[in-house]
């Protein structure tokens, strides 16, 4: 009888509320995709290298003009010089990248810390690995490191932790100064970093994002994560990109190539033309999805939910302890899902152990203008 690796895993939130949307006709703000296309210029371009016959094998780091083109974003974003050939691998998403970056770090008995809420993809891979983690929740309500709790959590078997800055599910952001104090703790020591970053660009009020990429001390031992399906708008081509030192790189490589040995070529070669002729698309994205959030936040207000505008990403989280006080968060996403016609992501999934009071539900505000204002309607309403 197969005894399975993962014993306490089953089928993601995201797909079983999507999929509750889907069944009830709800309208889908839980999983984190737009529903409006990415650039037409982007779309144009994969469909001319389809029909021009780049359908075969790319490098197995990644297409050199598209890496080149990261490198020269980096440069533009951080004011880093990152070597294309030597510290950037394209990768068949960003949570590839991760797995990859964990399996080379963690061996049988290694920890990792992962601070709370965190996204769902860390554990399963530290675990597949041989390791384990130790979860540090993060400081209400602010979602902030509490430096004590990351501190008294580092052990001898401490091998790495993870950082997720603009933070999903809250919206919260890492500062310089987080990094400096984590940079400070683990001197000296054989920790290692992992930082997902796929929400780099989705950073609001005029705050900028403090990248590990561009804090030579962490870098040295990091392996940083972006994704270009939540740059432009195609979560669904599942095309992200690790950056890291060239010792880190050469040992997340020799695993990627025999976990998927490639990106889908066309759309690589679509990114790095879109990129070239568009970079102003990166400078343009926080008042894009700026708008979107102050207009569900603006549409939200008269609801009986409480909630602070979200610093970054697309997510807005939402307290609805003046509503149903008496449902636990993944039964109050249900209820919203089938009662009023709106479906949303439970907080407390991203949590080892949450907090008993917790009354948050996650809604993705990555969508049209008049889906926005159906769903806050609906909203409205509960």
């Amino acid at each position: 009888m197969l005894v399975s690796k993962l014993p306490n895993v089953g089928t993601t939130i995201f797909t079983r509320m999507s999929q509750l949307a889907l069944e009830t006709g709800a309208i889908n703000l839980s999983q984190g995709f737009p529903d409006f296309d990415g650039p037409q210029a982007l779309r144009e371009a994969v469909a001319r290298h389809v029909m021009d016959g780049r359908n075969q094998y790319s490098p197995m780091t990644g297409l050199p003009s598209l890496r080149q083109q990261v490198a020269a974003k980096l440069a533009r974003s951080y004011s880093v010089q990152r070597d294309a050939d030597s510290e950037i691998t394209i990768t068949p998403g960003a949570t590839e990248a991760i797995f990859c970056a964990v399996q080379a770090l963690i061996r049988a008995g290694d920890e990792a810390i992962v601070l709370d809420p965190c996204y769902d993809s860390y554990e399963p891979s530290v675990e597949l690995a041989g390791g384990r983690c130790v979860h540090v929740p993060l400081a209400l309500p602010d979602f902030a490191v509490d430096w004590q709790r990351l501190a008294d959590a580092i052990g001898p078997r401490t091998r790495l932790i993870f950082l997720n800055s603009p933070h999903n599910p809250s919206g919260a952001l890492l500062s310089r100064a987080d990094l400096d104090k984590l940079a400070e703790l683990i001197r000296g020591r054989d920790i290692h970093v992992i930082s997902d970053e796929v929400y780099e660009h989705l950073i609001y009020d005029g705050q900028r994002h403090a990248s590990v990429l561009a804090h030579d001390e962490l870098y040295q031992r990091a392996f940083v994560v972006s994704s270009f399906g939540k740059t432009y708008h195609v979560t669904g081509w599942k095309t992200g990109y690790v950056v890291a030192p060239p010792a880190l790189t050469a040992e997340l490589r020799k695993i990627h190539q025999y976990v998927n040995f490639c990106g889908v070529t066309p759309l690589q070669f679509g990114l790095a033309d879109f990129m070239a002729a568009h970079p102003e698309h990166v400078e343009e994205l926080p008042a894009f999805y700026q708008t979107k959030r102050d207009l569900f936040c603006g549409l939200l207000a008269d609801s009986r939910f409480t909630f602070s505008r979200a610093p970054g990403t697309y997510f807005q989280l939402a307290d609805y302890s003046a509503i149903r006080p008496d449902l636990d968060d993944v039964a109050m996403a249900e209820w919203l899902t089938r009662e009023h016609g709106v479906a949303a992501i439970p907080v407390s999934v991203f949590y080892q152990s949450a907090p008993q009071d917790m009354r948050l539900v996650r809604f993705c505000f990555a969508k049209r203008e008049d889906t926005l204002r159906e769903a806050a309607e609906k909203l409205c309403a509960v």
